[in-house]
């Protein structure tokens, strides 16, 4: 059964680490965020893993450690430089963790897949790699990878999408909603819903996952009827 003993001690360091980390993150991006994406990557994994369709089941714990530590270093909040390498950045925590858990990571090669799923996890990152073809194999078979990326997705649409759009628009000091050719237009956040937002559910990879959407795509759609019923009164 999952999580065993030893595995708890790899999750709890894990979360500890993340906690403090991104204690300095706004609202849209804070520890909340991460944990409802844990718990919905490992919903989404469950699922898979008690599918007889399921072409391979994923590991929980790779799955659990990749959803907790995704946005430890999203580039919106640290430098470049901190970025550039998850696995060097993330390689003194799993030394740590084997030495009190007896759970290697490194060796076994899942300290690996987690900084890969870190370093992969983002929209944009993907879509950079899609429009320079560089995505390979693994992106397309990683089962844990996808887990985590459409849970991540889940949390930005919906109702908590709308909270976490609405925040981010805040902290960056963007407009809410702006006349059509108003300079501050591109950068608001109801076009933000029309640049990516509304176009999530169609680039999920889970099936599980894509089951979930619908009723948050559908609430995004009702939302913003409601704000262009309300702006033209």
């Amino acid at each position: 059964m999952y999580p065993s003993p030893e595995e708890t001690v790899v999750v709890d360091a894990a979360e500890k680490l993340m906690i403090e980390t991104m204690a300095r993150y706004d609202p849209s991006h804070d520890a909340f965020h991460v944990q409802r994406v844990r718990k919905t990557a490992l919903h989404l994994a469950r699922l898979i893993w008690d599918s007889p369709d399921a072409q391979r089941k994923p590991d929980l714990l790779t799955v659990e450690l990749a959803a907790l530590l995704h946005d430890v270093l999203d580039k919106k909040y640290v430098s470049a430089a901190e970025a550039a390498d998850p696995y060097a950045f993330f390689l003194p925590f799993f030394q740590s963790t084997a030495a009190k858990s007896g759970l290697d990571l490194v060796a076994d090669g899942r300290a690996r897949t987690v900084s890969n799923i870190v370093e992969n996890v983002s929209w944009s990152t993907e879509k950079k790699l899609r429009q320079n073809n560089l995505i390979e194999d693994w992106h397309r078979e990683c089962v844990e990878l996808h887990c985590v990326q459409d849970a991540d997705r889940l949390d930005a649409i919906g109702a908590f999408g709308i909270l976490r759009c609405a925040a981010y628009s805040a902290v960056t000091n963007n407009a809410l909603h702006t006349p059509e050719g108003d300079s501050k237009h591109t950068a608001s956040a109801i076009q933000h819903f029309h640049d990516k937002l509304l176009h999530i559910r169609e680039r999920l990879k889970t099936e599980q996952g894509k089951k979930l959407a619908e009723k948050r795509h559908q609430l995004m759609l009702d939302f913003l009827q409601s704000v262009d019923e309300e702006y033209n009164l």
